[in-house]
């Protein structure tokens, strides 16, 4: 993952490209996951004994983690070749479903935290996202490629086959993002505009990409945020 700009960005469609990447994703040193995993893990709070849904799952990554860490989880996913990697992880089979995140097959009040993870912007609209994870849950976390990176001209690409693969994304600003929550019946509870720091950097080395992390670091590179139900 790299970037996106603002509106859509020709290249392949997201599920085909996942389709694609899924062969090599979990292998690939990848400096926005890694400064994800970061942030939000020192601040996601007790997990044991939660129950956890990951929308946009991909191969688990999320999932291993919060398992790891005593909760139940569950996963969804649109690409079928992402589910299937993440069923064949340790602990994680049978908790994954291959479904639309914009209509998630869960009952109401399902699960006590719903986490978003790079999916947001390959959708048009954030709104039916956000309607469905409030619904869902009484505490919603999405976490995407900052919108000042977009603008700085990043893209969200991988190499696979000897070729980069671009993949069409939509650049959703901080306030869009808060209007489709606020209507969804959410409340932001705290955001994290997260900038690279030397952690990454071995990550940006082991992908070849060290002379990039200067430069990179001067970016807010991943948003955070993270709302409470107001019904709750």
């Amino acid at each position: 993952m790299s970037l996106a700009v603002p509106g859509t960005v020709s290249g392949i469609d997201a599920i085909d490209g996942y389709r694609v990447w899924s062969a090599s994703y979990d292998d690939a040193p990848n400096p926005l996951l890694a400064l994800e995993m970061r942030i939000l893990s020192e601040r996601i709070g007790e997990l044991d004994g939660s129950s956890i849904l990951d929308a946009g799952s991909g191969t688990g990554r999320w999932m291993q983690w919060a398992a790891s860490r005593g909760a139940r989880v569950f996963g969804i996913d649109a690409c079928r070749e992402m589910v299937l990697k993440a069923e064949r992880k340790p602990g994680l089979g049978g908790r994954s479903a291959l479904a639309d995140i914009r209509s998630i097959p869960l009952c109401d009040h399902a699960a006590d935290l719903a986490l978003c993870s790079f999916t947001m912007g390959y959708l048009p609209s954030p709104a039916p996202v956000f309607r469905e994870l409030a619904r869902i849950s009484r505490q919603v976390i999405v976490s995407d490629l900052h919108p000042d990176a977009a603008r700085a001209g990043w893209t969200r690409s991988f190499r696979a086959g000897g070729r980069i693969h671009e993949l069409v994304h939509y650049a959703h600003s901080v306030a869009k993002l808060d209007d489709c929550a606020r209507s969804a019946g959410l409340t932001l509870k705290w955001r994290a505009e997260s900038t690279f720091d030397q952690p990454e950097r071995e990550v940006f080395r082991q992908a070849g990409k060290e002379s990039a992390f200067d430069r990179a670091r001067l970016v807010p590179a991943v948003l955070i945020s993270v709302w409470r139900n107001q019904s709750d």
